[in-house]
Order: C-alpha cells, then sequence, then structure tokens
C-alpha cells in the first residue's frame, strides 16, 4: 500500500483560484470541478491560499443580507494552506483526515507550484482499488 502515491490519483485539473477573483466566479468555478474547496494561486502558480465551501457559503449569506457589492476570494480565503507532495504515500495522507482537517488538500511540487488537488474522495478510491486488486489476485 505504501506504492500508491498522491500523484497517481490526484486531479491534475483542479478549479484554480486566484485572489482577485470574485467569489461568484470561485464558487462556479468549485461547483463545476465537484470540489468542497480549492487552491488558491499566484501568478507564478504558488499556493498562496485556500477556499472552501464554508467560506463561500459564509460570504455569500453575508452579502446577499447586506446586499453589498461582491467579495473576492482575497476576503474570504484561508492564507494557512497545508499542502501535499506528489510523492507523498496515499496511506501517510490518509492518516491525517480526521474531522477538523482539509478534505482537499492542494499538491504542490518542489518549487510549491500547484500541480493538482487531491480530496477524501480520491484517496477513498485509491484505498479502494487497492483492496480489490489484493482481493482479486487471492
Amino acid at each position: 500500500m505504501r506504492s500508491l502515491k498522491v500523484g497517481d490519483y490526484m486531479s491534475r485539473h483542479p478549479a484554480v483560484l486566484t485572489a482577485t477573483m470574485p467569489i461568484e466566479e470561485a464558487v462556479d468555478k468549485l461547483l463545476k470541478a465537484d470540489l468542497t474547496g480549492g487552491p488558491v494561486v499566484d501568478l507564478n502558480k504558488k499556493v498562496v491560499g485556500f477556499l472552501s465551501e464554508q467560506d463561500c457559503l459564509a460570504m455569500m449569506l453575508e452579502g446577499t443580507y447586506h446586499k453589498e457589492q461582491s467579495a473576492t476570494v482575497a476576503d474570504c480565503m484561508s492564507a494557512e494552506v497545508v499542502t501535499v507532495n506528489a510523492d507523498t504515500a496515499i496511506l501517510d495522507l490518509a492518516q491525517q483526515f480526521g474531522s477538523n482537517r482539509p478534505k482537499v488538500y492542494p499538491v504542490v511540487d518542489y518549487q510549491g507550484k500547484l500541480v493538482g488537488v487531491i480530496s477524501r474522495t480520491h484517496v477513498l478510491k485509491a484505498i479502494n482499488l487497492h483492496l480489490q486488486d489484493s482481493y482479486a489476485n487471492h
């Protein structure tokens, strides 16, 4: 199971967000990608934040209530981001998932540039496929 790596199961086409993007555009991208959150990158594709569904909900509800101008991703995102590398073992990442942990992790290269995302669903599929292969070979 240690041979299963994040890079083999991550999405290489995540919803990529920028800090200056309107929150409505970010929500649209997340919904189209069917993700619960997405990385926020700078012009060099370095991860500078993370925007979750919860962040979006709170801001959109507040905006609806106050009928104010649209917020940007920078207004809502978390600047503290937990990233993983494509070489990380799926098993190690699975053990990090907990109730207060992210459901989606940006995957970065060794320069900190975004190369994809991996979600709990991706990890579950990887482990399930491995277990199915193990059962089929016995």
